[in-house]
């Protein structure tokens, strides 16, 4: 399981939010600093965020983004108002590795396909959840503040078989919040797809990471046996297991890491699952 250390932009400077929410906001600073000190810690990817651009679809802080991609000699990972081809393009020419869909994915899936199938393996889709009043997995878009009305295994079945990179699986209400992931809902969705999946959401200490490299669900053998799709093969070479034992294959992780809880030496050992 690798680390991304996460970087969210707002306004040009690096912050973090609390449960998704705009008004209760904390800064750190430059994020070309961040992501260099995060960089010279050993970090395997970056996980960067245009919150302005994922509120309005606007760009904001794209030459932020790809000022990180230039500081770094550490792949980057980046969403946030990331909606057609150009934005792809320009994201991918700029240095960037991955770029991720999260509203475009929920509102138009078949122009996310088309999206994953132009760029293979350079396309990610965020699902950031809430849970709605019967405890459903309700999906959230526009920089996490509209509900969607759908739930994270109905878009999920939207994307079988398609080939993405990751699935990026972010639990709103525990983001910024350092009081643990929501191991039972990522196992849940470690069931429900054969594309790698990349948790996010209220890591707090190394020992929330390692329950994270630790959880694994098994598939039926109808998944394992050869006839399942490219994502399966994928996430079950990226997590080194047999192909019917799912893991996560990434955890994301930024306040802990920002607030001194956690160093990105500590998180990486921590990714080994018996560490």
């Amino acid at each position: 399981m690798d680390l991304y250390p996460a970087i969210d932009i707002r306004d040009g400077g690096a912050v973090r939010l609390t449960q998704g929410d705009f008004d209760r906001q904390s800064e750190y600073g430059d994020p070309v600093a961040l992501a260099r000190r995060f960089a010279t810690g050993g970090a395997p990817w970056l996980h960067v965020v245009d919150l302005d651009a994922a509120r309005t679809g606007r760009p904001v802080n794209r030459a932020l983004v790809l000022e990180i991609t230039r500081a770094v000699d550490v792949p980057v990972e980046t969403g946030g108002g990331v909606r057609t081809a150009d934005d792809i393009e320009e994201l991918l020419d700029g240095g960037v590795c991955r770029v991720i869909l999260g509203t475009a994915a929920v509102e138009d899936p078949g122009a996310a396909h088309t999206l994953a199938a132009k760029y293979p393996g350079r396309v990610a889709i965020g699902l950031d959840y809430r849970l709605d009043a019967a405890g459903r997995t309700e999906v959230a878009s526009r920089g996490w503040e509209q509900g969607s009305g759908r739930t994270v295994s109905g878009v999920l079945a939207e994307f079988d078989g398609v080939d993405l990179a990751a699935v990026i699986v972010t639990a709103i209400e525990r983001d910024g919040m350092l009081t643990g992931p929501d191991l039972e809902g990522l196992a849940a969705v470690l069931s429900e797809t054969t594309i790698p999946v990349i948790a996010s959401g209220g890591v707090g200490s190394a020992a929330d990471i390692r329950a994270l490299a630790r959880l694994s669900v098994s598939r039926p053998a109808s998944d394992a046996d050869g006839s399942s799709s490219a994502g399966a093969a994928a996430g079950a070479s990226a997590a080194g297991n047999r192909p019917d034992v799912r893991r996560l294959t990434g955890a994301i992780t930024g306040k802990a890491l920002v607030d001194g809880r956690l160093t990105v030496e500590e998180g990486m050992a921590a990714c080994v699952p018996s560490a």
